[in-house]
């Protein structure tokens, strides 16, 4: 058993940032929580008792904050009580409580981490929910360079910027929640890092495809944790336990994720430990073998959500889950090609098969697969990394694509105010007739949806999709709602050789990456 109090004095008479040569234990000096962890390397850090702001943070001996305090969104006035407790008392609790929201810290023995949870009752009045380590980009040298705005002269709103013909944005620096457990910046010795282990998401929403903001740097080195926000958001905001996350600091390397159940013995508001949960297991079958790779099976329901990837036989086991019915759906890579229900038990386990239900006509052409994402078109490959207006891009065009070349040249996005895309294509004469065409989009700006024009005729204009209102495309990410259009083309407007058009149809405008438009999936005609 470590002893709890026995800094107290030795701090008292020699100040706070001494702690940094001592064992494990904390000391309260006025409105100072301070922390020491026994860790390699050593971390000290200090909590404001009246703001529950982290204040300080010393690894390995160097002052890691630039004045600018560490805090949920921009502060949320909290106040906080501190106690060891846990296992053999290695654990030093910190609770920071304000209106609708517990947010906590917690110090466990040899661990170089900031442990932390956010619980929540409601939507916070700071708006998005979001922990943002604020760190001095003096010692924490180096971040994304997508996301290192510093100096640079903003094009769209306050958060895209340009830096000799480049584009970068905090926005640039996301990566989807499936893929994204471990991100952080370093220095000279030095990397800091958040990690968001097992169900760590499960409150979060957007499921597992969603992308937010890991980093900013315009001056100082900010890294986040974004628990929820509006960018692009497909689905309401959730309540309860945000987490367990760490801000975790090595010696540089990328640290690997850690056991969250030592959380159970903290009485912590909204935890549920493993044996209060259940799991689904089962097969999912149907998805072409060039998929095989891709498989991803999601639960979500109003309170939790999680996610999965399947293996290359489509067998699956899912996390551990809060009890309770949940939609599960069959995801080919990132398109939802099957639902399900499945209910889970607090101990038990549920059998969920699944199969794909994507329908497969037999087409005269396709342009893409349809996958749920824009790969393999202009521009894709750089998307989510950089403003359409970027000097690296390729022109949008308009664009007129062949039917038979290579995707590469096809757009993945049409906007209203670059102008219509046009796609050439031949048919034999039996293929003539009346056919049906579809398009597949994933996300949309300003009510934008696709009208096809050939031969002499056009569509009908389609109900305005159900999308984020919000920027999308022009902030790094193309996911959305997969939408699909249908368009039955009566007889006699088709002939061996066909010119079609596709714009932007949209009451609203816009100046050109701003104007009107939709992410292309795939475009087939059978």
């Amino acid at each position: 058993m470590v002893s709890s109090r026995f800094l107290t004095s030795v701090i008292a008479s020699v100040g706070l940032y001494a702690q940094s040569v001592y064992g494990f234990g904390y000391t309260v000096s006025g409105s100072n929580i301070v922390v020491t962890t026994d860790s390699s390397p050593t971390l000290v850090f200090t909590v404001n008792s009246s703001s529950g702001d982290l204040t300080s943070i010393l690894v390995g001996g160097k002052q890691t904050c630039p004045g600018k305090w560490s805090q949920i969104a921009s502060g949320i006035g909290a106040t906080c009580t501190v106690v060891q407790t846990g296992n053999d008392n290695n654990y030093i609790k910190i609770t920071c409580t304000a209106s609708g929201i517990v947010h906590y810290y917690v110090g466990r023995y040899k661990d170089p981490a900031v442990h932390m949870a956010t619980y929540v009752t409601a939507e916070p009045s700071v708006g998005e929910l979001r922990y943002i380590a604020r760190l001095d980009d003096a010692v924490i040298t180096t971040g994304p360079t997508v996301s290192n705005v510093d100096g640079g002269t903003a094009i769209e709103g306050s958060d895209v910027f340009s830096i000799s013909g480049q584009t970068r944005s905090k926005f640039y620096s996301s990566v989807k929640f499936i893929d994204d457990q471990v991100h952080g910046s370093t220095g000279s010795g030095i990397g800091a890092y958040f990690i968001i282990p097992g169900t760590g998401y499960e409150k979060s929403s957007g499921g597992p495809f969603f992308r937010d903001i890991n980093n900013q740097d315009s001056g100082t080195q900010e890294t986040y944790w974004y628990m929820n926000s509006g960018h692009t958001q497909t689905e309401s905001y959730r309540t309860g336990l945000y987490g367990p996350y760490a801000l975790w600091f090595t010696t540089g390397s990328a640290p690997a994720t850690f056991d969250t159940s030592f959380w159970s013995g903290l009485s912590i508001s909204g935890y549920v430990a493993q044996a209060s949960r259940g799991r689904v297991t089962g097969t999912a079958t149907g998805i072409p073998s060039a998929f095989s790779s891709n498989i991803v099976i999601g639960w979500k329901n109003s309170a939790a959500q999680y996610w999965v990837k399947a293996s290359s036989s489509g067998s699956f086991t899912s996390p551990y889950m809060l009890p309770g019915t949940y939609t599960q759906t069959l995801y080919k890579k990132e398109l939802e090609v099957a639902t399900s229900s499945v209910s889970v038990s607090a101990g038990g386990t549920t059998t969920g098969n699944i199969a794909s239900a994507e329908a497969s006509p037999s087409v005269i052409w396709q342009i893409g697969d349809f996958d749920g994402t824009p790969s393999g078109f202009l521009n894709a490959d750089k998307i989510e990394s950089m403003h359409p207006s970027d000097s690296r891009m390729s022109s949008w065009g308009p664009i007129t694509f062949t039917v038979g070349n290579s995707i590469s040249g096809f757009p993945m996005a049409v906007f209203q105010a670059v102008g219509a895309l046009t796609i050439k294509f031949s048919l034999t004469s039996s293929q003539t007739g009346a056919r049906t065409l579809q398009i597949g989009t994933t996300l949309a700006f300003a009510g934008a949806r696709p009208v096809v024009s050939v031969g002499g005729w056009t569509s009908a204009t389609p109900a305005i999709p159900t999308q984020p209102d919000s920027r999308g495309v022009t902030r790094g990410t193309y996911r959305g709602n997969n939408i699909m259009y249908t368009y039955s083309i009566p007889s006699g407007y088709l002939t061996t050789s066909n010119t079609l058009t596709v714009s932007a149809a949209s009451g609203s405008s816009g100046d050109l990456y701003l104007s009107p438009n939709f992410v292309l999936d795939a475009v087939r005609l059978y």
